[in-house]
């Protein structure tokens, strides 16, 4: 996962946006789909929890691994994943 804090751009109005990236080695196009679905849920549950910063953009890229993953255990990778986007990225301000 990757973040780009907009805040200090024109556009920074409006929540987190995020962007999927759910390639071919992932699985056929209905892992693709099932992986697609299970992310933009846990981003949306991110978005309303508050653990994603209003002001930044985020780019989750799915591994081949997420395919057979049971759903627990891509919940903790995904929130392990942009607690360090988030460390990366105040390492990157300060």
């Amino acid at each position: 996962m990757h973040a780009y804090d907009r805040s200090t751009d024109i556009a920074r109005e409006g929540g987190p946006r995020t962007g999927l990236v759910v390639s071919k080695a992932v699985g056929n196009a209905v892992v693709r789909h099932r992986t697609s679905r299970r992310l933009r849920h846990l981003a949306y549950t991110a978005m309303q929890g508050g653990t994603m910063r209003r002001t930044c953009d985020y780019v989750i890229r799915a591994l081949p691994a997420i395919a057979t993953a049971e759903p627990k255990e891509v919940a903790r990778e995904f929130d392990r994943a942009l607690a360090k986007a988030h460390k990366r990225l105040d390492e990157h301000q300060a």
